[in-house]
């Protein structure tokens, strides 16, 4: 059940920005240097400059390149590297890393799959907390019927009420008869979400996945003028109003 997600990435530490993650079947730096030309084309009338660099270290100092947060708009996205064909990515948006759009055209331009991977444990009670969700998004590098999504799967807590949604054809490992359960947040939980990833070689929850020995992750950073609303956040702070 949502509410009871052992396991999480690095004990949940760095939600909300690894409450949502990506993951492109391509290298780290073609992945951030791909992105980084897209971003740069899109940003360059507003005089904004786009650049990629290398970030060593362990998963945790990779991740506080992100630092600090921001709103409304992002200007950090980073692309990890882990043991298998598949690059994380996530952002530095205070309220999470939104990665549904960016990963879409991505898996479209590299020609490649895509996958939106949530885990929010549901603590929401009397005003403060998270509404949970477990979901599973795959692109694809082509269109299909709905945009490009292969296959989508979530069970999520809607503003008190857990919806169940899915589209697109299965998967040969899933447990089809789990959809049919009599609790709606039953339907897809996050041990599911687990054994698809592995079926699909991924280790997501583990930090030893990601950043095999001497492969840096890719920082991707904008700099230039922002709308002025533009506010920074720290990490404990970002937590603090939303966790």
């Amino acid at each position: 059940m949502a509410e009871n997600m052992k396991g999480l990435l690095l004990d949940d530490r760095w939600a909300p920005i690894t409450s949502e993650m990506a993951f492109l079947e391509t290298p780290a730096e073609h992945a951030a240097r791909a992105f980084a030309a897209w971003q740069a084309g899109l940003m360059a009338p507003r005089g904004i400059a786009v650049e990629v660099r290398p970030v060593s270290g362990s998963l945790e100092q990779a991740l506080s390149a992100l630092l600090p947060l921001t709103t409304p708009e992002a200007r950090r996205d980073l692309f990890i590297p882990t043991r298998s064909p598949w690059t994380a990515y996530v952002e530095n948006g205070w309220a999470g890393t939104d990665a549904a759009s960016p990963m879409r055209y991505m898996a479209r331009a590299l020609g490649c799959r895509g996958l939106r991977v949530v885990a929010v444990p549901h603590t929401y009670r009397k005003g403060e907390g998270r509404y949970g969700a477990v979901m599973l998004d795959v692109y694809g590098p082509h269109q299909t019927d709905w945009l490009n999504y292969v296959r989508a799967l979530g069970a999520s807590n809607d503003g008190g009420r857990w919806v169940f949604d899915q589209t697109g054809e299965p998967f040969p490992f899933e447990k089809l008869e789990q959809y049919q359960a009599r609790r709606v947040r039953d339907r897809f939980t996050f041990d599911m979400l687990k054994d698809y990833l592995r079926h699909l070689g991924l280790s997501p929850f583990e930090e030893d996945f990601y950043l095999p020995q001497g492969a840096p992750a890719w920082l991707v950073e904008k700099s230039g003028t922002f709308v002025p609303a533009q506010t920074e956040y720290s990490l404990a702070l970002a937590r603090e109003r939303i966790l």
